[in-house]
């Protein structure tokens, strides 16, 4: 892996996969970190005095006329081998809502956030999601060639949902999965690998302190899972550890 962008690294999952790849043998040559607040950012910005191949992107999300900048920067440095991988990893978790405390705005914000965000940022990131996949074109498909990796949530599963409640979480992890599976499809042509992925539960700001994860397991174990995906796991759905989850 050359290359690849993840976005919402200013704590948490985000942070956690950025300081995991910099410990790898051979870490990726480009590691593109976005972050919302550039001065809330401060563990961000210390490992990257530390490792320059992180590049901290600052932009709000939200703001979509800005990513067609964010994608020149991104190829300024990559130039024309392209963007190995893009890890959709921002995300937005209201509290637990029962259908008579649900809101609106939690509602909107969570779709925008958890679905219309990765969706958008993939259109924008595809040109150079298929460069990478083109100088890579005698690989198999893997992170190694090309990948868009959506960070979803066991509680987008259907399947799974036994407790009912969390509107906004729920339908937006859903509608996230859905979506990645048409990428999946509709990318299979470009030979860009398209993966759902649940980071289990993890003790963080969005799930909480009795999370039974820890940052670093989670993250350690993602890593390693990326590494392994190919062809059989395209348009699937699977646990940090390779688990394969349903829909």
């Amino acid at each position: 892996m050359n290359s690849i962008l993840i976005t919402g690294c200013n704590r948490g999952l985000g942070l956690g996969v950025v300081k995991a790849l910099v410990k790898l043998s051979k870490p990726p040559q480009h590691i593109f970190a976005t972050c919302r607040n550039l001065e809330k950012a401060k563990e961000l910005q210390d490992l990257a005095r530390c490792h320059p191949s992180i590049h901290i992107m600052e932009i709000d999300l939200m703001d979509f006329k800005k990513y067609d900048d964010l994608v020149k920067q991104i190829g300024d440095v990559v130039r024309n081998e392209g963007l190995n991988v893009l890890l959709n990893n921002a995300g937005y978790a209201p509290k637990s809502t029962r259908i008579t405390t649900v809101k609106l705005k939690d509602l909107m914000l969570s779709l925008q956030t958890n679905t219309i965000v990765p969706v958008m940022l993939s259109k924008a990131c595809l040109p150079l999601l298929k460069q990478a996949s083109k100088s890579n074109g005698k690989m198999g498909m893997s992170v190694k060639r090309a990948a868009i990796i959506n960070m979803s949530s066991i509680l987008g599963s259907i399947e799974a949902n036994t407790d009912g409640a969390m509107y906004p979480y729920r339908t937006s992890k859903a509608a996230l999965n859905a979506a990645t599976k048409s990428l999946s499809i509709d990318l299979l042509k470009d030979g860009i690998l398209c993966v759902c992925l649940h980071p289990g539960w993890v003790r963080t700001d969005m799930g909480g302190s009795n999370a039974p994860l820890d940052v670093h397991t989670s993250t350690t174990k993602i890593i390693e899972t990326l590494f392994n995906f190919n062809e059989a796991n395209n348009g699937g759905f699977f646990q940090y550890d390779g688990k394969k989850l349903p829909w």
